[in-house]
């Protein structure tokens, strides 16, 4: 009878873990952007185009100013700017640079004090598409009342032909989801800003 239930219990949760397997991956591909006018622009470094699509999120006027979470401690703008293909004297006084912030958790730590000390409402949050989830709930934790706006970006090897079934892929999207779970259940929190 135990083992019965034991049975059941295990088929339950993981019927529970695909069903939000499968949500995970319908939030991460439907993940259109808004493009509402927000009081700042937030990049989480980390992956290939956020950068690059944060400066062109500036340059349309999504807002009047740009936080990248997350810099390299070296990294300056002229850096990220020239990388971009961007001259930094057009960047000076509407883009600022975090480098605090070692993680996701990190990152929503640095979004929170800085947005705080700006008086920041609402955001734009530019980042992959599969980090978006984990990012928002990270965010919400840490700063509940600010709106936020996503833009997720779709890095070159989940846009490529047949992407969703190579291998390397679906690692990085289990990978992700069981991070997302970690920080759903608080365990980010826990661990301070180690990586999860």
């Amino acid at each position: 009878m135990k083992l019965r239930r034991l049975v059941f219990l295990a088929l339950g949760l993981l019927l529970l873990w695909v069903g939000g397997f499968i949500w995970f991956l319908r939030a991460v591909q439907a993940g259109a952007a808004d493009a509402s006018a927000t009081d700042a622009i937030v990049v989480l470094t980390g992956g290939t185009e956020r950068v690059e699509t944060g400066f062109r999120l500036l340059d349309e006027g999504l807002a009047p100013r740009l936080f990248v979470s997350g810099v390299h401690p070296e990294s300056r703008l002229a850096d990220l700017a020239r990388g971009a293909g961007l001259d930094p004297a057009r960047l000076q006084g509407r883009v600022e640079l975090g480098h605090a912030a070692a993680s996701t958790r990190g990152n929503a730590v640095e979004i929170a004090a800085w947005a705080s000390l700006r008086g920041t409402k609402t955001i734009t949050l530019v980042t992959a598409g599969y980090h978006m989830p984990r990012a928002r709930t990270e965010l919400r934790r840490t700063m509940p009342g600010l709106r936020v706006q996503a833009h997720p970006v779709t890095p070159a090897r989940l846009r490529a032909e047949g992407a969703f079934w190579q291998p390397r892929n679906w690692g990085l999207l289990l990978g992700e989801y069981m991070k997302f779970l970690g920080a759903e259940l608080g365990l980010s929190a826990i661990f301070g800003g180690r990586r999860i």
